[in-house]
């Protein structure tokens, strides 16, 4: 399929930029640390760090699984207590070349869906009652399918691990700070004001260095979604189901009063995000509602959410969201579906759109 070959790269690239910035970092840390602070060995401290990096991303790629299932509250399904759900995952999976996922509904009332697990073979399929629900069957298939996609691509698994070292440089530069502020104050000898101002050192680093891993597993994690947009579009054959699907979620997701919470970025709908888009919107109101009805119908709301996707404030705030915009991802699948129906579109020209 053409140009999956540039999500590979995007993955590939995202992981090599976020890995050698925070390579960089640490080896600066341990620099500082031994200069200033404890004195140790800078190899011995390099390897002791290096390790304890890579056993905390191991332990958040084997165990982070288990606590999504248990935060989640989902439940796992028995032969033949969906039938409906079971059949087109099975069919869609076969279609797809993949192995057929561990089949689970969340107790949620809120229209959502996400796919976790440490291995393709091993991957999860979790669709929320609410989804369920607010969902016709063709949109429940198209969400199902963008779901099989991220397992087709194997993204989830990247994000997984990537999203490891903003969280590391987060919570060093919190304990480094808070160290730095308490040994500055200190009245004791100059090595403790030393290496108090290390700390601050260390700790404006590594937010500079959070911020800059997080940037690019945001950016990634926004461009695995247009993906596994156009992959369900062409699993289906129906990118306007995806696009029904996808306005519910996101008003059915803005209007709901449970709090954002989990892993955001592993759901087709950010729960925060939609909320702000929403809100936008209805702030806009007056100049979008073009009868004066005092509410907005399709059409405005698509006019809206088309506006609202160009503005700066929207363009800025997306350099830190989780998924793209929904009208961004709309107007991808109405380029496919016109596409299609000239009768151009072939299964060389997936990701054409993306």
């Amino acid at each position: 399929m053409a140009r999956l070959s540039e999500l590979k790269f995007a993955m590939g690239t995202s992981i090599f930029i976020a890995s050698f910035i925070f390579g960089l970092f640490v080896i600066g840390v341990i620099f500082l640390l031994q200069y200033f602070v404890f004195g140790f060995d800078l190899w011995i401290g390099l390897l002791l760090t290096l390790g304890g990096v890579g056993l905390f991303i191991l332990f958040q790629y084997l165990i982070g699984p288990a606590i999504v299932a248990a935060t989640s509250r989902l439940h796992y399904l028995k032969l033949g207590e969906n039938p409906w759900l079971e059949s087109n995952v099975k069919e869609l999976a076969d279609k797809s070349g993949i192995p057929m996922p561990k089949l689970a509904v969340v107790p949620d009332n809120t229209p959502n869906a996400f796919v976790f697990g440490t291995s393709s073979k091993s991957a999860t399929l979790a669709v929320h009652e609410g989804l369920l629900r607010s969902l016709n069957k063709d949109e429940t298939r198209a969400v199902i399918a963008h779901e099989l996609g991220h397992i087709k691509h194997r993204d989830f698994i990247v994000m997984t691990v990537l999203s490891a070292l903003p969280l590391i440089a987060y919570m060093i530069a919190q304990v480094a700070l808070r160290a730095g502020v308490y040994s500055s104050r200190s009245r004791g000898r100059n090595k403790e004001k030393n290496a108090g101002v290390a700390l601050l050192a260390i700790g404006a680093v590594s937010f500079a260095v959070y911020m800059i891993t997080f940037l690019s597993v945001m950016r990634l994690s926004r461009l695995r979604e247009h993906y596994a947009d156009a992959y369900s579009a062409y699993l289906t054959g129906s990118p306007r189901s995806l696009e029904s699907g996808l306005a519910k979620i996101t008003y059915g997701l803005s209007i709901s009063p449970k709090a954002p919470e989990g892993a955001r970025a592993f759901y087709i709908g950010d729960p925060a995000q939609a909320k702000q888009e929403i809100h936008k919107i209805m702030e806009s109101k007056t100049d979008y509602d073009l009868d004066h009805d005092g509410v907005l119908d399709e059409r405005e709301l698509e006019l809206a959410m088309e506006r609202e996707s160009k503005s700066t404030w929207v363009t800025m705030n997306s350099w830190f969201a989780t998924h793209p915009p929904t009208f961004k991802r709309i107007l991808l699948l109405r380029e496919i579906e016109e596409e299609m129906e000239s009768g151009r579109y072939t299964s060389d020209r997936v990701y054409a759109h993306v």
